[in-house]
């Protein structure tokens, strides 16, 4: 087989240098960034720009922007530099506590609530070297979830908003309301009526968007009248607090929060569809034992929460 001649020649540390060159656009901040000497990244920018045969930052008043060849290249180095690490990372024996790498996880902020702190907790005691990134998941994440999961070691939302990619399930969640603890509308239980009548606090009220109140409604024939919009789930129990808002949140989190916020959790006066928390990723980590090892420590985070799992 014929050798690449462009891989052949490629020093791998220039493509550390052009990641953080086109995320910085300065080469002070770059040069602090990978603790090296601005004459090594000047130099490196140098050489960089030769090989592309393009300026990559251009001078802009007092600051530098990408060109346009350069945006388009800072859109593969991540992905680049994360392949790399996994092909290096992937031997079939290794010892986590030597495992020097960053696990990403895309997550609403409820499961980085609820299971975050736990994983945070196994990864430092099994691999002290490591660290996690729970990135917080946007409409637009879910939808284009092979694209996110291209950056990213995977994906923790409920099952039915993901198809065709790995995924193994963790744990289960009870749906309920919450209405401020000083709700004069709402004595000790919760009504039809109270759904209809009382303004909402949902989350990405959007077609395609995660908003399980939404659709839990929607399902029973009711039209939620939406008086606030969040993008998460803990922003919640506050703008239900002190309004006669309601909500519909995870049990767990609801139950966190409750005793800060202010809110009453109460059932919900129908039948709601329990919640399935799931861990999604890209294909091609199903067989790396890194990423294997990581999914048990999830595993295990899970089952440390729920015993029954």
């Amino acid at each position: 087989m014929a050798v690449d001649r462009v891989l052949a020649n490629l020093d791998l540390n220039l493509l550390v240098t052009l990641d953080a060159l086109l995320r910085e656009r300065n080469v002070t901040r770059t040069a602090e960034d990978l603790g090296v000497s601005q004459p090594a990244v000047s130099g490196a920018l140098s050489r960089l720009r030769r090989h592309f045969g393009d300026q990559l930052l251009i001078r802009v008043g007092n600051r530098y922007d990408l060109t346009p060849l350069a945006a388009r290249v800072a859109v593969l180095t991540g992905p680049a530099l994360a392949g790399v690490r996994r092909v290096f990372d992937s031997t079939s024996d290794f010892d986590p506590s030597d495992l020097d790498r960053e696990f990403t996880v895309v997550s609403s902020d409820y499961a980085a609530t609820i299971l975050g702190p736990v994983v945070a907790r196994l990864l430092a005691e099994r691999a002290p070297k490591a660290r996690l990134r729970l990135q917080q998941t946007t409409p637009d994440a879910v939808d284009h979830a092979a694209d996110t999961l291209r950056n990213a070691d995977g994906l923790l939302i409920p099952h039915g908003f993901v198809t065709g990619l790995p995924y193994m399930e963790l744990f289960e969640d009870r749906w309920v309301c919450i209405v401020s603890a000083d709700n004069p509308d709402v004595n000790e239980d919760l009504f039809m009526g109270h759904l209809e009548a009382l303004p909402w606090v949902v989350l990405f009220d959007r077609p395609t968007a995660y908003a399980p109140a939404v659709r839990q409604l929607r399902m029973i024939g009711v039209e939620a009248r939406v008086e606030v919009v969040v993008d998460g789930f803990a922003q919640m129990p506050f703008l239900v607090a002190g309004t006669r808002r309601i909500a519909l949140i995870q049990e767990r989190l609801a139950t966190l929060m409750a005793p800060v916020a202010g809110v009453r959790i109460l059932n919900c006066p129908f039948e709601v569809v329990a919640m399935l928390e799931c861990f999604w990723w890209n294909p091609m980590h199903t067989n790396d034992p890194v990423h294997a090892w990581f999914r048990r420590l999830l595993r295990e985070a899970a089952e440390e929460l729920w015993p029954s799992v």
